[in-house]
């Protein structure tokens, strides 16, 4: 069975703003009572997060990739072409991510 997106996230620079903007557009709930009001939205196997970009820029829009093996993953992105952002790190108890850019630079998530 093929890796499946398991996450999406929504970061800019105004986190509360565009909570209300995507729960407004798609009618989602989001649970705000977690760290730096990062808005969490569940639906089935499927998360993710909107809230303020961490480095105060214009911000990003990334979906996450399951892995069963991820530093098998991360060793095949760089022999494909593609460059460790950050690597394997252990986000919460049991969620461990790292981050990879293709080739032409676009981030992509690994959890």
């Amino acid at each position: 069975m093929a890796d499946k997106i398991v996450h999406v996230e929504v970061a800019g620079k105004d986190g509360p703003a565009l909570q209300r903007f995507y729960s407004e557009v798609f009618g989602w709930e989001l649970d705000t009572n977690n760290p730096g009001g990062y808005g969490m939205l569940r639906q089935g196997e499927l998360s993710g997060g909107i809230g303020p970009a961490q480095d105060g820029g214009s911000g990003h829009v990334t979906f996450y990739v399951h892995s069963e093996d991820p530093a098998a993953t991360l060793r095949r992105v760089e022999e494909l072409g593609g460059r460790v952002i950050m690597p394997l790190t252990e986000v919460a108890p049991e969620t461990t991510i790292a981050l990879f850019a293709d080739p032409e630079g676009h981030i992509v998530g690994l959890m």
